[in-house]
């Protein structure tokens, strides 16, 4: 008898087993690889809770950012044949360049939730290829208390020369604040100038960033302009070696939390995005953050870029189950209850779509970013415009070689010129 009910014990954990291994074998897979470093986590646990609710899929996140180049290493994923089921792009260009890949998802719930014009950097012939991240905002982050001790009033600095000021303000006042210097600039990573920054004049001299994408040829209309903001940090960075050129050592990282996040600089040219950031080192200085403009001198001066950073698109070639979970799973993260609640509490997102009444940013870099659309003081993203890899492996590594010594900005605007047409022909 005793070995009966040994033997059926046996058989009933064989069984169990065997049909655990079955719904783990049968579970669909997604595969998510994406680009926002700052949020790997909070998406890892998205992922998490979606599973939850849905046992049959599992959701892998792969995140390439920040110091690296996304774009590339997104190509290097897919020649390796082991192509992910959902990606991101960035707009028109991208769309151009992976629109084999791309699955319609005009049919999906969030299309109708979209705000005028976010979806138009991904619509082709009207169809939708992407769904937007969030809104974010960009300009110099500021170190509050920094401000105060120095006795500089931030809501006053509305122009290039009212930042001149304060910057020369800070410069002084170093020591005594105990700053290494009053800012930090990090064109070792190339989106910082070749993309953000540049936007700055291109989004005057374009407009939007469908005008930046049918254009033949960029004139550098605010080229002057786009120098100075160039010299201007420069000027009044931290150098690691003393010189310009030792500039272009300086990271992201090292940037946001070994020098701003530690109070050793008061400014930084960086967005909202960097807020999860700054608060895992410091949620004291993170509660007292706010955003300044880059100024365009005698163009615009009071304003910060705002737009969509980038789009989470479907690979159209994988298995229609891979396809439908990466799709149910996108929609449950903006538009269910649960997903919502971690969008603007834990991301920190500024949503691109309605639906969130009731729901606003609750960091002070959010708040920034959305009274600055408030009262009109934004201007466009173009930088997806941009011919592919023309903002950083173009004109990110020039400002590299002028920071170096080893180019002019005359040299700068004509190389690039150059390149951007043959980039059109």
């Amino acid at each position: 008898m005793e070995r009966q009910r040994r033997k059926m014990l046996v058989l009933s954990l064989l069984l169990v087993f065997i049909l655990s291994f079955s719904m783990i074998a049968s579970a669909v897979v997604v595969d998510v690889f994406q680009f926002k470093v700052e949020t790997k986590d909070v998406l890892e646990k998205a992922a998490r809770l979606y599973m939850e609710e849905n046992p049959g899929v599992e959701v892998r996140i792969q995140t390439v950012g920040g110091g690296d180049d996304y774009g590339a290493a997104l190509r290097a994923r897919f020649a390796s044949g082991n192509e992910p089921v959902i990606f991101n792009v960035g707009g028109p260009q991208d769309v151009e360049d992976w629109l084999a890949y791309l699955e319609d998802l005009s049919d999906q719930p969030w299309v109708a939730l979209a705000y005028q014009g976010v979806l138009d950097g991904v619509t082709v012939d009207g169809k939708v290829y992407g769904l937007p991240f969030n809104q974010e905002g960009y300009g110099f982050i500021y170190n509050k208390r920094i401000f105060e001790k120095a006795g500089i009033d931030a809501d006053k600095i509305r122009t290039f020369d009212d930042l001149v000021e304060a910057l020369d303000i800070l410069e002084a006042k170093k020591d005594e604040l105990g700053l290494r210097a009053p800012l930090a600039f990090a064109p070792k990573e190339k989106w910082i100038t070749g993309l953000h920054l540049s936007n700055v004049a291109f989004s005057q001299e374009f407009g939007d960033v469908l005008t930046a994408y049918a254009a033949k040829e960029v004139e550098f209309k605010y080229g002057e302009q786009l120098k100075m903001l160039v010299d201007l940090q420069t000027k009044y960075a931290y150098k690691p070696g003393g010189l310009a050129a030792t500039l272009n050592a300086l990271d992201y990282a090292t940037q946001v939390e070994g020098l701003f996040s530690l109070e050793r600089v008061a400014v930084v040219q960086q967005g909202n995005w960097v807020f999860n950031s700054i608060a895992s080192i410091d949620e004291e200085l993170a509660a007292n953050i706010g955003i300044l403009p880059i100024p365009l001198k005698g163009v615009i001066e009071d304003s910060i870029p705002v737009g969509i950073p980038m789009y989470w698109a479907v690979n159209k070639n994988r298995p229609e189950a891979e396809k439908e979970a990466a799709k149910d799973f996108l929609n449950w993260l903006y538009t269910s209850p649960t997903g919502k609640e971690l969008i603007i509490n834990e991301f920190k997102f500024i949503p691109a779509i309605s639906g969130y009444d009731g729901l606003k940013p609750s960091d002070p870099l959010g708040q920034d970013v959305l009274r600055y659309s408030e009262e009109g003081r934004t201007m466009s993203w173009v930088f997806m415009g941009y011919p592919s890899g023309w903002g950083e492996q173009v004109l990110g590594a020039n400002i590299q070689a002028y920071l170096a010594g080893n180019m002019t900005w005359d040299e700068l605007v004509e190389a690039c010129k150059q390149e951007w047409a043959e980039a059109r022909k």
